[in-house]
């Protein structure tokens, strides 16, 4: 098997915004090194002081350097039939793919990581950045943070590797179905196995165990992986991928759990890689209003700070959705309620417009789906699936203010707020909690208690 032992230089952390200032590809077919590649390359863009103070490499050096797209074809052809090797490859492979595909040209090899390699056939070292693993390791680093130098340990790395692959880590790592190569550098494939498929929170820490991000998912491997098989180009998605650590998950019996356990985690930890969790403002509400005739009337509109609507949406599309199956469940009239302009006398069931409903007979109808519009101050408990057969979930409210939820042994009745309290988790309450459970309501029965 042949491996291209790559590294690169850049003008920034980062594919999306920045470039590759200087190439190096060591040819190694598992004993010996075959053949060498190595250039500098005109980014097209002055080179950061940062850069420069780092590597050695500025602007005046790369000045009559070829750009990228004068050495791409050499830099496929070297590569071509060999596996791509780098030491945290999703780095240099993201970089080399996007200034391939800026030009059009494919580009799919074999992808091997040597952290994480080292992490599986070395386990225990304080580090497994290139420089203290190799100094773990007795390697020699000589020309460090140029691409020829950390490539060539690189190599001498691969080869220790190999030696002491005793359990056939790489090439299980190699199969088509192995996602090793997707996950982040620094992540044990231990953990990223053990993930369930069902609802449920996963969890991502540093390096430090500190948790950096929560998510909710109706299948968490495969949420978990959707992470990893982006492109990752830009600065954050990349800074996010070499902070995790580890992983941890705990499982909910339903999507709605997964939901409201997310949301009290976040408010918890404080993620720094979780944006802030905001549902979208209530811009548009539902108005009551009495007509000359004495019907009860309704109007969508913008929300305002002088009048307090009935109900609020931040679409308008969602509050003339919800009317609309109000009106259809209990008969009511499309004018009326405020969904058109025009009569609605040709329309089915309208018999308002046609004169031959009165407004008192009306109204009781409409008092009726009033009645089913949101009450902030109602009781009531809402069944869920366990996490397990032997059990079962209740989320339970207690006078429009959120408790919490419980699983609930199968064996185990109670159908009232105070039967089921001893068993509740206690989470607090907040307007992100009721906005979750307001568009369940809207989509589900609850049980009013």
């Amino acid at each position: 098997m042949m491996y291209s032992i790559i590294d690169i230089e850049t003008t920034g952390g980062h594919a999306s915004g920045n470039r590759i200032i200087e190439i190096a590809i060591y040819k190694f077919d598992g004993e010996k090194i075959t053949d060498t590649y190595q250039t500098l390359i005109n980014p097209e863009r002055r080179i950061p002081v940062f850069i420069t103070s780092l590597t050695g490499i500025d602007t005046e050096m790369v000045a009559d350097a070829p750009v990228f797209a004068d050495v791409a074809r050499e830099i496929t052809d070297f590569t071509r039939d060999s596996v791509f090797v780098a030491h945290n490859v999703n780095f240099d492979y993201t970089f080399v793919k996007k200034e391939l595909q800026a030009l059009n040209m494919p580009y799919n090899l074999p992808k091997l990581c040597t952290v994480r390699l080292s992490r599986k056939i070395f386990p225990g070292l304080p580090s497994y950045s290139l420089g203290n693993l190799c100094g773990s390791l007795g390697i020699d680093v000589q020309n460090r943070h140029r691409a020829a130098g950390d490539a060539e340990a690189t190599v001498r790395l691969l080869n220790k590797l190999l030696l002491n692959d005793t359990e056939g880590f790489i090439p299980k790592s190699l199969k088509k179905n192995s996602k090793e190569t997707l996950l982040p550098a620094n992540l044990p494939r231990e953990q990223f196995d053990a993930l369930p498929e069902t609802f449920g929170v996963y969890y991502f820490h540093d390096h430090k165990g500190k948790v950096i991000y929560v998510g909710k998912a109706n299948n968490i491997k495969k949420r978990v992986i959707s992470h990893f098989s982006g492109k990752q180009q830009n600065q954050k998605s990349q800074q996010f991928m070499q902070a995790i650590y580890g992983l941890s998950y705990e499982v909910c019996g339903s999507e709605l759990l997964s939901l409201l356990l997310e949301s009290h985690e976040i408010k918890k930890y404080f993620p720094v890689y979780n944006s802030i969790q905001k549902f979208g403002e209530k811009n548009y509400g539902i108005y009551q209003y009495e007509d000359n005739a004495g019907f009860i009337r309704l109007s969508i509109a913008k929300v305002n700070k002088l009048q307090h609507p009935l109900i609020s949406f931040r679409y308008i599309s969602e509050a003339r959705t919800f009317l609309l199956e109000k009106v259809r469940t209990f008969q009511l009239c499309h004018r009326r309620s405020g969904l058109q302009t025009a009569p609605c006398s040709d329309v089915e069931l309208c018999t308002a417009c046609k004169g031959t409903t009165r407004s008192t007979a009306y109204n009781v109808k409409m008092k009726r789906a009033l009645a089913t519009f949101e009450h902030p101050d109602h009781s009531y408990i809402i069944k869920q699936p366990g996490r397990t057969r032997d059990e079962y979930a209740v989320i339970v409210v207690e006078a429009g203010r959120y408790l919490g939820y419980a699983y609930i042994p199968a064996d185990l009745s109670g159908s009232t707020i105070e039967e089921l309290k001893p068993f509740v988790n206690r989470h607090p309450d907040n307007r992100d909690i009721q906005k979750i459970l307001a568009m369940h309501q809207r989509k589900s029965m609850v049980i009013a208690v």
